[in-house]
């Protein structure tokens, strides 16, 4: 039998509020938090827009598929980059250790949200607009998710007792 799933794992488009909404909620259930944005940084000594803008957006997901299969933790809230569904295997890993929250977030939010799209480190091709990505990773996130919470609307602080309330309703997490 595998370990408990002891994490929340937070996938969602740039803008959904991962970061923020996670650091708030590993408060609120007494957890850790990690950013994998930021370990893809500091693994690399380098921005995610330096990976992408050098070496493309498909060596950023390269390299963000490793970080996530290197994570072992437990009683983590753990905020992907938006591009972490793109890797089968590295969901399957999380999963594995942790319930999967979707921050679900309508396009028209995203892009009041998003003022840096170009210039964020995002992996996606050059010619790809927010829409073309919102598009495309949609049914990503669906699939993966084992609780989709939808933000609009809500605090940073209604997200999260959304996110525990769903969990423990779905007896998902020890909540």
């Amino acid at each position: 039998m595998g370990r408990k799933r002891s994490n929340i794992v937070l996938i969602g488009m740039p803008g959904s509020g991962k970061s923020t909404v996670g650091v708030i909620l590993a408060k609120m259930a007494s957890m850790d938090f990690v950013d994998t944005d930021i370990l893809i940084q500091r693994l690399e000594g380098r921005s995610l827009q330096e990976i992408v803008d050098k070496e493309g957006h498909m060596a950023l997901r390269r390299i963000e598929e490793e970080v996530l299969l290197g994570l072992d933790c437990s009683n983590h809230v753990i905020a992907t980059g938006g591009s972490a569904v793109y890797s089968q295997v590295a969901m399957e890993h999380l999963k594995e250790g942790g319930c999967v929250v979707f921050l679900d977030v309508d396009l028209a939010t995203l892009i009041s949200r998003v003022h840096d799209y170009e210039t964020r480190g995002l992996a996606k091709r050059a010619d790809q607009t927010i829409g073309d990505l919102f598009d495309e990773r949609l049914g990503l996130y669906t699939k993966y998710a084992d609780v989709v919470v939808n933000g609009v609307g809500l605090t940073q602080e209604g997200v999260c007792a959304e996110i525990l309330r769903k969990l423990k309703a779905r007896r998902l997490f020890r909540c």
